[in-house]
């Protein structure tokens, strides 16, 4: 299983002498995130060169620059990043934290710029809290280690995270509670109600890979890794749920996790070893969009 960011960006193919390039083929080489439109139609993976889109069974490149986006998160209305400008963006590298209200067409500077890049960054669905885990001191935030933002990043608050062992790899935000956040780590995966004052461990023992609020707000999601890669649920309120399945990966595990906001039975899952995959049924069947990074 590798790091999740040691290979993320995509390979385009033009066909050239058009009066509008037609996209021939988009390679997925580097995944580093997975999210929904707030309209339930766009299935959208960031990379080094831009947006992917999945959208009506075809693969394409989202309008919009070029970034390299690292952190990514998206919302009921925003999108949001952290990582590398495109050439001739005018950003000054990093570009710290940015937003996009037209679906990745245009960015918004939320500050950090040329001071912080965030690998690690997620965002509530309804309150667009955003939690980012800070990997050094910069001029809003004075140590690193877990920070948030209810503000759109206007102020920043260190959060102790007391109780959670290993470095994220992933973390989630309810969608509707923002001091409710999930963290996965090499230890586990850790549950925090007090926005990340304190932290305690839903499942520990297995080197936790992703996680993601179900957006009924009653359900975590997880991938992890423990002699072989797994997908998991787990209830907030502690009763019994049916556990999804897990397509074959051989030498992978799940990177990140999200849901359909208008069909909620539809969930898509990355892979370290970049295949994507859709369910339509709740977990229970997988059909691949993606393998190995070639696109279908």
């Amino acid at each position: 299983m590798k790091h999740r960011h040691a290979a993320v960006s995509f390979v385009v193919l033009l066909v050239l002498g058009a009066a509008t390039p037609v996209l021939a083929q988009v390679h997925l080489t580097h995944v580093h995130g997975l999210a929904w439109s707030g309209d339930g139609k766009r299935l959208m993976i960031p990379s080094h060169h831009g947006l992917a889109i999945h959208e009506n069974g075809k693969w394409s490149m989202a309008p919009g620059p070029r970034h390299d986006y690292m952190g990514f998160a998206g919302t009921a209305k925003h999108l949001y990043s952290s990582g590398h400008p495109a050439p001739g963006s005018g950003l000054i590298n990093p570009f710290g934290l940015i937003r996009s209200r037209d679906g990745g067409r245009t960015w918004d500077k939320l500050g950090l710029e040329g001071e912080t890049d965030f690998h690690v960054l997620a965002a509530g669905w309804n309150t667009n809290a955003i939690y980012v885990w800070n990997p050094e001191p910069s001029s809003r935030m004075r140590r690193t280690g877990l920070h948030y933002t209810t503000d759109e990043g206007k102020t920043w608050h260190s959060a102790a995270a007391a109780g959670l062992r290993g470095e994220p790899m992933a973390i989630a935000v309810h969608p509707d509670d923002r001091k409710t956040l999930a963290l996965a780590t090499p230890q586990g995966i850790f549950l925090s109600r007090d926005a990340g004052a304190t932290v305690s461990a839903l499942a520990a023992g297995m080197h936790g890979t992703a996680v993601h609020f179900d957006l009924n707000g009653r359900e975590l999601w997880y991938g992890a890794f423990k002699g072989a890669p797994l997908l998991a649920r787990a209830s907030l309120g502690g009763e019994p749920l049916a556990q999804p399945t897990l397509p074959p990966l051989r030498k992978d595990a799940v990177a990140y996790i999200a849901q359909n906001p208008v069909s909620r039975d539809q969930y898509a899952i990355a892979t370290f070893e970049r295949d994507v995959y859709l369910s339509s049924d709740g977990g229970r069947s997988w059909t691949p969009i993606a393998r190995e990074g070639k696109t279908r």
